[in-house]
C-alpha cells in the first residue's frame, strides 16, 4: 500500500490543523492505520491509531482529547484532527499502515511493527 501524507504546516500555539493520509495500492482496506511524529533528534514516536474497521482507535496520553483520529473507507483516506496545539507538537508526522487480523495495540504503538510509511508532513506549532 502507498501512503501519502498532508495538511502539515504552521499554525499558532492553541490552534487546530487536520493531517490527512491517502492510501492506494494494494487493497488499502485491510490495513490498520496510525499516526505517529518524529522531533528532531527524538525518535519516532506514536501518535494515534485507528482499526480498519473504524471502530477502535488508540491515542498516546500526550495527545488524548486534543488530537481525533477518523477513516473514510469510501476515499481510503485517514485523518488527524489536531487541537489546542502547543509548540511541543512539533515535528514530522508520519502515517503508517500495518496489515494484520487483529488490531494489537502492542503492534500499532510501535515504529517496528507498521509495514508501510508515508513520507512525513511537517506541523510547525509556534509560541
Amino acid at each position: 500500500v502507498q501512503l501519502q501524507a498532508s495538511g502539515g504546516g504552521l499554525v499558532q500555539a492553541g490552534g487546530s490543523l487536520r493531517l490527512s493520509c491517502a492510501a492506494s495500492g494494494r487493497v488499502p482496506s485491510m490495513y490498520h492505520m496510525a499516526w505517529f511524529r518524529q522531533a528532531p533528534k527524538k525518535e519516532r514516536e506514536f501518535v494515534a491509531a485507528i482499526s480498519r474497521s473504524g471502530d477502535s482507535t488508540l491515542y498516546a496520553d500526550t495527545v488524548k482529547g486534543r488530537f481525533t483520529i477518523s477513516g473514510d473507507n469510501v476515499n481510503d483516506t485517514v485523518y488527524l484532527q489536531m487541537s489546542s496545539l502547543n509548540v511541543e507538537d512539533t515535528a514530522v508526522y508520519y502515517c503508517g499502515a500495518r496489515r494484520s487480523a487483529w488490531f494489537d495495540p502492542r503492534m500499532m504503538t510501535r515504529a517496528r511493527y507498521i509495514d508501510s510509511w508515508g513520507q512525513g508532513t511537517l506541523v510547525t506549532v509556534s509560541s
